[in-house]
């Protein structure tokens, strides 16, 4: 991939970026390897909600937006949104389906560490989905993330968990018995424990509001938000306010 995004020092790993990148045409297909971000899609844009107390007329940034699918649900519920990534084919599809959606999100492709010096302290709510397992530095990303969120802000980031449950169910059931997602999709020694999370996002100045779980039930095969945080899970920060 090449562009003004990109450099050598970014924080991104080429192997999962083509990863992504071959498959982005199908981001939009409920029934390709993208269905489990189209079925936790309501619970994802619910939780957000309820931890941000609404986000309709608000300026929210997902960053690691892909082909789109919390971003137009997003804009849908009101909010101003801005998406970002790395993959110029995701985003060429999240543009196009937003121009068949009638559904306005500005697309930005750029680094997120990029970005928040653009744009400082401009968003009230910021979002960091299924993304941080996925790049070399979650740390930067979540620091990229304080910094461009405004005093007050609430920050929302799903990710999963690192213990032997996680890589049950994560790697060996959702990639290799359910096939709910493509081999290779996740590298568990990348995944983020709720400490590690929280401390990045400590030392970056944010306090934790709330963590949840998301359960996927084999029988039904549907998902749920429950406290249950060993294998996916949401945490809410907040930057806090100025004082005066």
């Amino acid at each position: 991939m090449t562009g003004p995004a990109m450099s050598t020092t970014a924080n991104v790993d080429p192997a999962e970026l083509d990863k992504f990148s071959e498959i982005a045409h199908r981001w939009w297909d409920p029934a390709s390897e993208f269905r489990p971000l189209h079925e936790i899609n309501p619970l994802r844009l619910a939780w957000i909600e309820t931890m941000t107390g609404g986000i309709a007329g608000k300026r929210v940034l997902d960053v690691g937006c892909g082909g789109g699918i919390l971003a137009e649900a997003m804009a849908v519920a009101g909010a101003q949104v801005t998406g970002i990534d790395l993959s110029e084919k995701a985003l060429g599809v999240a543009r196009l389906h937003g121009l068949e959606s009638g559904v306005s999100v500005d697309y930005r492709l750029v680094a997120a560490e990029a970005y928040a010096v653009e744009r400082p302290e401009a968003f009230a709510v910021v979002t960091c989905m299924e993304m941080l397992e996925h790049v070399p530095d979650p740390s930067s990303i979540v620091a990229a993330c304080a910094k461009a969120a405004a005093p007050g802000a609430t920050l929302v980031f799903a990710t999963l968990n690192r213990n032997p449950k996680s890589y049950a169910f994560a790697i060996l059931g959702a990639e290799y018995v359910l096939r709910l997602l493509p081999r290779g999709t996740h590298d568990w020694t990348k995944f983020l424990r709720p400490a590690e999370l929280a401390g990045h996002a400590r030392r970056a100045g944010l306090d934790l509001v709330a963590m949840n779980g998301m359960t996927y039930q084999p029988l039904t095969r549907t998902y749920r938000l429950e406290p249950d945080t060993s294998v996916n899970y949401l945490a809410a920060f907040r930057k806090p306010a100025r004082d005066g």
